[in-house]
């Protein structure tokens, strides 16, 4: 079997649900699960539903809901299955006329009841693609995670799948696929041990998709979106960006999390343990051969891929103390945990540590009890430039990024190596990433 993803702009109105349709139809003798997240901006939709009922009160339920029903019915009614399937979706969404009265009654959204509403566009979605690929012939069948054995914690709109629930996934797909039914899946949603619905977070469908493969052996996932699979640039900042044929999980990680939007480091986790290969396509452009992501991608280049990172705040600890004191890091860094701040990139010296992290987070009560043992300066508006490589060979790459950065003019502040070996990032000025990024690009690939 396969697994088979679509992102929400590939299940948007019925144009996209023909195409997914007809993807889905050419890979049927491969037997694919079909996970679905919402449809197009059906979750941002919710979302500002609740928000007006919350504040606006009980007469914005009926516009708001109206909304909602027009994304699916009107894409049922152009796929002429308005009075068909439509049954299927109206329990859901009266079911959610009664949450949002209740919302703008009780004046009350908690994260839980956060998750039980955004839960309606993947369940709608599901029920609409499945009716569509049921008039083609195809024995399909619409199901909530839950019932396919995903079970997660209780962390509301965080939620993360629990240990051991991949046998019960395994038992309940592998009589499905063995009867010929075609399971159209909701992504990113579960529901905890008492039974109520969470959300799985950033990435969450995505990690539906690769941890349902890795849970019943599939022979790969493909996670289809509206790229021509992982990129060595964005193509909207570089225009000659260039799709890359094969990574590894580290390495697509690395780009994730130093800014690529492909795919989130988390949704990688289970196939990489399991080494199921992860291929990204292109709805749009189906025949493009995407990106395959596996434990034993090789390539010849020595560098694979750019991103960056802008809005980052750089911290300079300096201080004597750290001469020769064993406790002076774990010092600072309990000092970060105590304020909830999380840490990008760490570079460490005799005397000081540099440290970078989001411009979002507010640094006013950490500097004050790190000026107790340090000097702490803070700059703003910096950016972070990595370069996803072979790092057995730094020195020559190095030798020719530094190079780029002095032709420009373009001073370098601070340098780091990850630990996982595919990564060489640095940081410069916010107001000069993209020129750093564009004359890289062209050093790299396209000299």
């Amino acid at each position: 079997m396969i697994v088979m993803k679509f992102g929400g702009s590939s299940v948007s109105n019925a144009e996209r649900i023909r195409t997914m349709a007809k993807i889905v139809a050419s890979q049927l003798e491969r037997k694919p699960v079909v996970v679905l997240s919402a449809m197009g901006d059906t979750t941002d939709a919710l979302l500002e539903a609740a928000d007006r009922a919350l504040d606006e009160g009980p007469d914005t339920v009926g516009p708001s809901l109206k909304r909602i029903a027009d994304i699916h019915m009107d894409a049922l009614k152009e796929l002429h299955l308005a009075e068909r399937a439509a049954e299927t979706i109206r329990p859901l969404l009266a079911e959610l006329g009664s949450l949002l009265t209740g919302v703008s009654l009780i004046k009350e959204l908690t994260e839980k009841t956060r998750d039980f509403l955004v839960s309606f566009g993947e369940r709608l979605s599901v029920r609409v693609a499945a009716g569509w690929l049921r008039s083609l012939g195809m024995n399909a069948q619409a199901f909530d995670a839950w019932d396919l054995g995903f079970v997660s914690d209780a962390q509301f709109t965080r939620a993360e799948l629990v240990a051991g629930c991949e046998a019960s996934v395994a038992a309940a797909v592998a009589p499905l696929i063995e009867a010929g039914v075609l399971p159209v899946v909701t992504g990113f949603i579960a529901k905890c041990g008492s039974g109520a619905i969470t959300t799985l977070g950033r990435g969450g469908s995505d990690l539906t998709a690769t941890f349902l493969a890795a849970s019943c052996g599939a022979e790969e996932v493909q996670v289809w979106k509206d790229v021509d699979g992982i990129m060595t640039y964005d193509p909207r900042i570089v225009a000659s960006a260039l799709p890359v044929a094969d990574i590894s999980y580290d390495e697509a990680a690395e780009l994730a999390y130093f800014g690529a939007q492909v795919l989130h480091p988390c949704a990688m986790l289970p196939c990489s343990k399991t080494g199921t290969p992860v291929i990204v396509k292109n709805s749009y452009n189906p025949d493009a051969p995407g990106t395959r992501i596996s434990a034993d991608a090789a390539g010849a280049a020595p560098v694979r891929a750019l991103t960056s990172r802008s809005d980052v705040a750089l911290i300079d600890i300096v201080s004597a103390r750290m001469l020769g004191a064993s406790g002076f890091l774990g010092e600072v860094f309990s000092a970060f945990a105590r304020h909830k701040i999380s840490v990008d990139m760490v570079a460490t010296s005799e005397v000081s540590v540099s440290i970078t992290l989001s411009s979002d987070y507010d640094l006013s009560a950490l500097k004050r009890e790190l000026a107790r043992i340090a000097n702490i300066e803070v700059k703003t508006k910096k950016a972070i430039v990595t370069i996803v490589c072979n790092v057995k060979k730094s020195s020559q790459i190095l030798e020719r990024a530094f190079g780029v950065c002095a032709k420009l003019g373009v001073q370098v502040q601070m340098i780091s190596q990850g630990a996982s070996k595919v990564n060489i990032s640095f940081i410069v000025n916010g107001s000069q990433s993209e020129e750093v990024i564009r004359g890289l690009h062209r050093e790299f690939f396209e000299a």
